[in-house]
């Protein structure tokens, strides 16, 4: 990931990004600095953490400084003004660039009028060290600044353009190389010597993509190495104690000096932002001071904790951990912030087991870390599930000898390669447990109890429980358990959904029926006619080809008409109809011709889609709508002199519309 942002950009123009909003505050006179406040945190690096180091070291320098309104604003690109001001800044030579005499320059460039008055005297010391080229003529102070522009001003900010000048026939190993023109590519190769910048992972350089602030925060930091430290706010040496009263303590050439931290000191330590409290005695360190406070601390080499082995021969009580090791006991008081770490998870220090082996690593003589390097082997067993779990006691029986285990409430357990609850256990499964402390932790089923499958087809639907099958030509009747899982037409369906006729495969355990497939399902009657009488007493009377039949409705029979779910006493003598049957009662009936053609509708739905016609109308509107818990899209054809009202700006699938019209011809459309 840091190889990829560190690609992005180039060190140096980060530095240049404190911001317009910032540099304008200046307004060419040299502030008091026991005036001038100073912040190492922006409210606005949530997305971009991995730069907050990088974006503090170059703010407690107050080369790069962020907002006004306290925020950084990492992802914003940089203009070339801010560049080189940050430039300057970086070589020392801010009060310079803030003098009178500079800031009353008078500017060659065309663009002179296109600085910022602030700006001036930044520009005017630019000039006067050779971060311009001989054939400048503008500054163009509000264009972002490229790779390359930066890269080559980075190299002349660092003083190395007669290295660039003797490398300007080296061949560049990027795929777009020829995109650079001839007169920069030395700059280009000694920036890539320096360590300054790279290529992308498509081994690219993308010359003229401009660098965001983030990205090149992180490239500063990079080549600081190579920029000198500028005045005398930076030390380097060892912190000689723990900080206290938020003072530290550093030695440096055999002196010791303590100095107050500011209340937002940033620290680094070990590739993570960290407290105070968490820097320690031996501690190399680079700090930088503002106004006599410590405002930075980057650990450069942090001091190696004492490492120490033995076995934990006593449960931890009172923040003390017993330790023994050759025939010694020893107790050591734990860090409050210690990390344990048991079978490769993270625990307490109280889940510590007696007999269990450990390293430590201690500092200021507390524990701040233990890993059990080998646990405690806890007592296994083996047997068969002779009683379903209750009470959270398990029954198990080997040799004919039958054993009472209590489970611990965080017991594992495994059956068919999936962890499952205690209840899930079945009378015959064999597995193997472990024990610790009297008590069950872990259960694995070696091989589960065996179910009994059979199979027949469904002669009755269920009641009270029970499922009747046939199979050849004898009935029998299962009791169904109450956990029992039925699977119809691939989905996972209530026993009540089972129909007569369907053919199914079942597993019973304990003769109670676990599981029920339908592999065939009975197939309705379908069936097609035209009503010739309004339905009563539940009976819809059918005419085809002369002949009339009457048909019994079933409690739950669904009915469309006109697109719509309806009642089946709806059904207009004349409709003509298909309906399916299941058990000699007919459970859905759909209107295929209505009697009365003209019938008109006024619905409520969700839009599902349009169609337009040659003319660009509208020319068909489908709607969906929820019937009995099932959705049902219906299809309508547009009046060409259809009206449509409400907010237009709704008119998207899935929100409300209401459609009126006659015979699913629609004339009105309204935008809920």
């Amino acid at each position: 990931m840091l190889r990829k942002v560190i690609a992005t950009g180039l060190a140096f123009v980060m530095i240049m990004g404190s911001g317009t909003a910032v540099l304008a505050k200046d307004n060419g006179n040299k502030k008091d600095d026991s005036k001038v406040e100073i912040h190492l945190t922006f409210d606005d690096l949530q997305s971009a953490e991995w730069a907050i180091r990088y974006i503090a070291s170059l703010a407690s320098k107050r080369v790069f400084e962020g907002y006004e309104d306290g925020t950084f604003k990492p992802h914003n690109t940089v203009s070339r003004i801010e560049a080189i001001t940050a430039a300057v800044r970086l070589m020392g030579l801010r009060s310079q660039a803030e003098s009178s005499a500079e800031m009353s320059t008078h500017l060659n460039f065309k663009d002179a009028d296109k600085v910022p008055s602030w700006a001036v005297g930044y520009v005017a010391v630019a000039l006067e060290n050779d971060l311009f080229s001989e054939n400048d003529d503008m500054v163009q102070p509000q264009k972002e600044g490229d790779r390359l522009w930066a890269t080559t001003l980075l190299v002349k900010a660092l003083k190395l353009e007669a290295q660039a000048k003797a490398k300007m026939n080296t061949t560049l190993p990027f795929k777009d190389a020829k995109q650079i023109p001839a007169g920069a590519v030395g700059y280009v190769a000694v920036a890539i010597e320096k360590g300054l910048i790279d290529g992308f992972e498509d081994n690219t350089f993308r010359p003229n993509q401009p660098v965001t602030r983030a990205q090149l925060a992180a490239l500063l930091d990079r080549t600081g190495g190579q920029l000198p430290e500028q005045g005398n706010n930076t030390i380097n040496g060892t912190v000689s104690r723990v900080v206290t009263n938020n003072t530290l303590s550093i030695t440096s050439s055999g002196t010791t000096s303590t100095y107050p931290l500011h209340p937002d000191v940033f620290i680094y330590r070990n590739g993570a932002k960290v407290n105070a409290s968490a820097l320690q005695a031996g501690d190399v360190v680079k700090v930088r001071t503002f106004n006599g406070q410590i405002v930075f601390i980057e650990v450069t080499n942090a001091v190696q904790s004492i490492i120490y082995s033995g076995t934990v021969s006593a449960a931890v009580t009172n923040n003390t951990l017993t330790l023994s090791k050759a025939g010694t006991t020893s107790t050591l008081p734990l860090h409050p912030d210690v990390v344990v770490y048991r079978n490769g998870i993270k625990v307490s220090a109280y889940d510590l087991k007696v007999g269990d082996e450990v390293n430590i690593r201690t500092s200021d003589n507390k524990v701040i870390y233990i890993e059990v390097t080998k646990s405690i082997v806890p007592i296994s067993s083996s047997g068969t599930v002779s009683a379903t779990v209750s009470n959270n006691v398990l029954k198990l029986t080997k040799s004919g000898v039958t054993t009472s285990y209590t489970l611990h409430p965080d017991v594992v357990i495994y059956r068919n390669g999936v962890k499952v609850n205690a209840s899930s256990l079945l009378v015959g499964d064999e597995v193997n447990v472990r024990t610790s402390d009297n008590k069950v932790i872990f259960i694995e089923v070696t091989q589960t109890a065996q179910a009994i499958t059979n199979s027949g087809t469904v002669s009755a639907v269920v009641s009270n429980n029970v499922l009747k099958l046939q199979k050849s030509g004898v009935t029998f009747e299962l009791i169904l358990h109450s956990d029992v899982i039925v699977y119809r037409n691939g989905l996972k369906v209530n026993a009540s959904d089972l129909q007569v006729g369907d053919e199914v495969n079942i597993r019973t355990t304990e003769n109670k029926v676990i599981y029920i497939e339908v592999t065939k399902m009975v197939q309705p009657i379908t069936n097609n006619g035209t009503v010739s009488a309004v339905v009563s007493n539940n009976e819809l009377k059918l005419t085809k080809s002369g002949v009339t039949t009457v048909f019994t409705l079933h409690p739950d029979v669904v009915v469309y008409r006109n697109g719509v779910k309806v009642r089946a006493v709806d059904l207009k003598v004349g409709d003509e109809v298909d309906i399916r049957t299941s058990d000699n009662k007919v459970i859905y009936i759909e209107v295929t011709k209505m009697i009365d053609a003209n019938l008109p509708f006024d619905l409520l739905g969700k839009l599902k889609g349009t169609t337009l016609n040659t003319q660009g109308e509208l020319a068909t509107i489908s709607i969906t709508q929820t019937n009995n818990g099932r959705e049902q899209t219906t299809i309508y054809q547009v009046s060409s002199g259809v009206t449509l009202s409400g907010n237009l700006a709704l008119f998207k699938e899935g929100n409300l519309i209401q459609l009126k019209g006659v015979n699913k011809l629609v004339t009105s459309i309204t935008i809920k």
